[in-house]
């Protein structure tokens, strides 16, 4: 039988619970949003809060991501990396679609086609911005000159991925946004 988890969790503990970044325990405790107590100026995380709180609001604890990409080869491949990664995923192939999500939830990682049948790549990343400033987009193309990118980068710096997309690429991106990548090659 595996071992339970102590009710009261070290940072170090909760970490591996979690299968999340040490610091990011630490940047969670700080702003509130672990449900944790200092004990002798040593942070405890109650187990059974986080159980209840924090698991259960996040889909068993998984970041979520949205692929907006109206290739569906391209929707595939993400699919399959995102599941390998332990990521829950929402895979739409229009603007109009991945609006409607965003306007339910934030997303941990976005990741975003330029070219879309319905909307322009930097009118939706707008959009998007508007309704969640601090989500993470990560523009996918194979235009990389393009005026559409151009119009993204005057508004802020941003991760771009080029096409044609590799396993590689999307686990070195997910891991340089903070999120625990796979270690699965495609």
């Amino acid at each position: 039988m595996a071992e339970e988890a102590p009710e009261l969790m070290t940072v170090k503990e909760t970490a591996e619970y979690l299968r999340i970044p040490l610091p990011t325990v630490y940047y969670l405790v700080q702003r509130g949003q672990l449900p944790a107590i200092q004990i002798g100026g040593r942070w405890r995380i109650k187990r059974s809060l986080l159980d209840r709180d924090v698991l259960k609001e996040e889909q068993g604890g998984q970041p979520t991501v949205l692929v907006v990409d109206d290739d569906p080869q391209l929707q595939q491949l993400f699919k399959q990396f995102l599941k390998k990664a332990g990521f829950s995923r929402i895979v739409v192939g229009t603007g109009a679609e991945a609006l409607s999500y965003a306007e339910k939830q934030s997303f941990d990682l976005v990741f975003l086609d330029l070219k879309l049948p319905d909307i322009s790549g930097d009118e939706l990343y707008v959009k998007m911005k508007e309704m969640h400033p601090d989500m993470p987009i990560v523009i996918i193309t194979g235009y990389p000159d393009s005026d559409i990118l151009s119009k993204i980068l005057a508004i802020g710096p941003v991760t771009v991925i080029q096409k044609p997309i590799e396993f590689e690429q999307l686990n070195k991106t997910v891991k340089v946004l903070g999120h625990k990548g796979t270690e699965v090659a495609g």
